[in-house]
């Protein structure tokens, strides 16, 4: 294993504004067209030759331990740092100091999607001799980023937090994507909560030590909402961010795991991608850009239509699913309907017949029961 630059991938955030998705896992844990996010990130890495990587953790973090172990499935090593009280963007990366050992590192969020040119990332910070080098996106609506201003040099002037419509100074968004020089710890505080974008940025600034951004055409979505969340399950079916979409391609833009039975009268329009061991009885009707996860069963004329449903779990006769994001190991039984935008956590129930109104959201382990029909968030 040749060594590069190392890598620390942060995994510690909460992920609210995913919820209910995330109620019982952590972001960098949601599936993306049926690989948590955060392998998404690690394939990227090997495919860069980053193979050395701490990942620091809080919220569920056994589940991303047990899942990624030592990294040696992705033969790269990953070693983890638990946070029992989170530090910061920063503060996290300064608790491990170590780790890079003196050496040019790399920091990226294992919750976001993306298929940037590391490579070419690392060549334009060495290039630039710069103490940071931060990746920027341009973005249509700068309101719902952090913004970065640079000069004609790509040497960053400022930085604006989620600027009004029309404010806006720049389109570049921070994408969290960051290349440092070891320099930069003496000026993070050890112990205490210290940000990247609220704290130290705007401090190096103040301090006149230039840094740079690094403008990249390519993919980039931050996962922050659930609306991203649905469009980066669906861009990457759509081949408009690079990674590797797991099963065997049976057709243009048909995915099929291992262990599948697909049923007689089943309609599939792609894209589509149907994880392992799943089960598809006849006459239902899949109508993409539709991912299913291991082990569900789609029942007899079930019809799903631009969705999202997790691992395990069950979909019922003539039930039909519009647009709709459904968590693990739940149950859509006979009948019901979830409409667009609606949102239904991990392990909850929704009975016979009931029908779940257009962006209503259904919290974890919920048993929805009959004769209802549901408006508002539970």
């Amino acid at each position: 294993m040749t060594s590069k630059n190392k890598v620390m991938v942060l995994a510690a955030g909460l992920g609210t504004r995913l919820r209910p998705l995330t109620d019982l896992i952590s972001k960098p844990m949601a599936p993306i067209v049926n690989k948590p996010v955060m392998e998404h990130i690690i394939e990227l890495l090997k495919e860069h030759g980053f193979n050395e990587i701490v990942c620091n953790l809080h919220w569920y973090p056994e589940a991303i331990k047990n899942y990624f172990t030592d990294g040696s499935k992705w033969d790269i090593k990953i070693t983890y740092s638990y946070e029992p009280e989170l530090l910061g963007t920063a503060g996290g990366v300064k608790k491990v100091e170590a780790f890079f050992e003196g050496q040019t590192f790399l920091i990226l969020s294992g919750d976001a999607l993306t298929d940037i040119n590391l490579t070419e990332m690392m060549e334009f910070h060495k290039k630039k001799g710069g103490i940071c080098t931060i990746a920027l996106t341009e973005v249509d609506d700068p309101s719902q980023y952090g913004v970065v201003i640079i000069d004609n040099d790509n040497k960053i002037t400022g930085f604006q937090e989620k600027p009004l419509m029309g404010e806006a100074k720049s389109h570049l968004a921070n994408s969290g994507i960051y290349i440092f020089e070891p320099e930069i710890f003496k000026y993070i505080p050890y112990g205490s909560f210290y940000d990247f974008g609220r704290d130290l940025f705007p401090k190096l600034l103040e301090l006149s030590i230039p840094y740079f951004g690094y403008k990249h055409d390519r993919y980039w979505n931050d996962v922050g909402s659930l609306e991203q969340y649905q469009q980066g399950n669906f861009d990457a079916l759509e081949g408009k961010v690079k990674l590797k979409i797991p099963g065997i391609q049976i057709n243009e833009g048909i995915w099929i795991g291992k262990n599948c039975r697909i049923e007689e009268d089943v309609i599939m329009i792609p894209p589509l991608v149907i994880g392992n061991n799943c089960k598809i009885k006849k006459g239902a009707k899949l109508y993409g850009p539709i991912i299913i996860g291991d082990n569900t069963i789609i029942d007899e004329r079930a019809i799903m239509y631009r969705g999202i449903k997790w691992g395990s779990g069950y979909i019922g006769k003539d039930a039909s699913l519009i647009g709709a994001i459904i968590g693990y190991d739940t149950k859509i039984k006979s009948r019901a309907s979830v409409l667009e935008k609606a949102v239904i956590g991990s392990k909850s129930v929704i009975q016979d017949g009931i029908v779940i109104h257009p962006s209503v959201k259904i919290m974890s382990n919920a048993i929805i029961e009959k004769d209802k029909t549901h408006n508002d968030t539970e």
